[in-house]
This record gives C-alpha cells, structure tokens and sequence, in this order.
C-alpha cells in the first residue's frame, strides 16, 4: 500500500503556530506518514496584492518545520499555470509521485464551500479528504461522504491576517510564529 502524503494548501502568508499545530496533528495522529505544505502563488478567491512574495512565504514554512521528517514545503504551484486550482496540482503530483497516495488536509469551514471548487466532484472520487473541525465552520453537506474523515485537531483562534497587522503596527509576534521565523520577521522587516 502506498504511502499516505497529507498535502495542507495556503498562502501561508505568513505561517504561523496554528498552522503547525494542524500540520502536526495530521502527521502523528492519523495515518499519515507525511504532510506536506503547499504554499500557493495566488489562490483565486484571494486577492493577490496583500500576498507577500511566493519565495519569502516558502522560506517562512521552511523555518518553520526546521528538520521535521514529518513535515516538508512545497513549490509545486510555484511551477503550474496560475491561479493554482487543486484538481491540477492533485494531478501533476500524482504523475510525479505515483508511489505516493495524496490526501487532501482542510477546515471544515474548506469543506463548507467545495463544491464550489473546480472538479470538485472528481477530487471527491479520486482523493480522501481529512477535515479538522472548526467550532465556527456551518455543518457541511459532505461530512457524511465516504472519502471525508473529519478530526478534532487542537485549535487556535490565529489568524496570518492578524499577524499581519501586528507587524504592520509594529507589535510583536512573538509566541505566534515559530521563534526561526520570528526572527527572520523582526530581522527582514517583512510585512511592515
């Protein structure tokens, strides 16, 4: 049986403990030997000014997971056509990776709006999707479905939006960042 690969998409803009705690969860407390983070160019419901340079996030997630063997960033969106649609990075992956078996890592909140995504329906026949429980998130249609899993992953109220506006109004971060990309932060002057 092939490997199980967890793939956690965002922007990642920037990552943050919340992030990590969700990554975490899915790589030691499910049968996932792996979770990998994919961090998107341009997600095509988000307005593309406010991202800060795709390689600076891709850096932020690599400081972040450090030398886990559990966890690993990812370019891949970096290399297809944008905006990033998850049916084409599901698909370039799989030809790439054919030992690997790839899931899909969302909040319920995610779950909630799929059906709006682009050939939602064949990642729901090709893909199982583990779903970690948001308190806020309406119930979704399709947390019965038999390729969802849904989890009760430790949660933070944390948003990369309100670490935003810290460093923009020049409070710290630190304890919400990992202390490797705290201090890149403070060092770099990003986001501010």
């Amino acid at each position: 049986m092939p490997d199980k690969t967890g793939l956690f998409f965002g922007s990642f803009n920037p990552v943050h403990i919340g992030h990590l705690i969700i990554a975490n969860f899915m790589a030691t407390q499910t049968d996932l030997r792996q979770v990998w983070f994919i961090v998107s160019p341009h997600n095509p419901l988000k307005a593309k000014a406010s991202l800060a340079r795709d390689r600076d996030r891709l850096h932020l997630v690599r400081l972040a997971i450090g030398d886990n063997p559990r966890l690993r960033a990812s370019d891949v969106e970096f290399h297809l056509p944008q905006p990033s649609y998850t049916i084409d990075t599901l698909t370039h992956l799989g030809e790439k990776y054919p030992e690997r078996r790839f899931v899909l890592i969302m909040g319920s909140d995610n779950l909630a709006t799929f059906h709006k995504w682009k050939h939602y329906e064949r990642i729901l026949a090709d893909y199982e999707l583990y779903v970690y429980r948001r308190p806020d998130a309406p119930p979704a249609e399709l947390e019965q479905h038999p390729r969802v899993r849904s989890f009760d992953a430790p949660m933070m109220y944390l948003s990369a939006s309100y670490i935003r506006d810290c460093l923009k109004a020049g409070k710290s971060v630190q304890y919400l960042v990992p202390e490797a990309v705290y201090e890149y932060l403070e060092s770099s002057g990003l986001y501010r």
